[in-house]
């Protein structure tokens, strides 16, 4: 897929304030700091379109991108950042669940995971939650450049091992380099299929 226009639609807290055109969307979302904005940059091919910071934390709001005129790229908020406070965490997981839960127009969510470590408890809760409501999603395995290979090899197989002693099926799942470029034309060409089925 050749993305050749992406543009900043709307950012909010409130999935009824979410474009109302029945367009397909793909959300991205993951534990803070993951890479989750050089990523959405890599992928439509802008420098800046998802700002990045070296502080965790920094996506607030539900913001919607949209590509080439046909579909939505969605950036969630990440999850799991202590310093919010428990008020802060709370009112972030509220925007989450509102949107993965109850925003039909969202076609696939993209669950990206940093690959340089363990299996972390927050991140295999969040698979279950999704599990147990049949949201369909992928897992991004984000940073693979950061890691030896053998010891990435180790790392993403702890992480289907660990799926599979309660998931019968692994996700389909990708490795990414935002730096490397890596893993940009497999997501493109996995969106492309599902809107040429829809």
């Amino acid at each position: 897929m050749e993305i050749k226009d992406a543009r900043f639609i709307i950012s909010n807290t409130d999935i009824k304030k979410c474009p109302e055109d029945g367009k397909p969307e793909y959300a991205f979302i993951g534990r803070s700091n993951v890479g989750k904005s050089s990523l959405i940059n890599l992928l439509t091919n802008r420098k800046n379109l998802a700002l990045t910071s070296s502080k965790p934390g920094k996506t607030m709001l539900i913001n919607h991108f949209l590509i080439n005129n046909e579909w939505y790229l969605v950036d969630l908020p990440g999850y799991g950042f202590a310093r919010r406070g428990k008020e802060g965490k709370e009112n972030i997981n509220k925007i989450i669940h509102n949107y993965i839960l109850f925003r039909q127009e969202l076609t696939c969510l993209f669950l990206l995971i940093d690959s340089r470590h363990e299996p972390q408890k927050i991140d295999l809760e969040f698979i279950q939650f999704l599990g147990e409501n049949g949201i369909p999603f992928c897992i991004i395995f984000t940073k693979i450049d950061k890691v030896r290979k053998n010891k990435l090899e180790e790392n993403i197989n702890n992480y289907k091992n660990t799926l599979l002693e309660t998931w019968e099926e692994i996700p389909l799942t990708f490795l990414t380099s935002s730096f490397k470029k890596e893993g940009r034309e497999e997501i493109l060409y996995f969106i492309k299929e599902i809107n040429n089925s829809l």
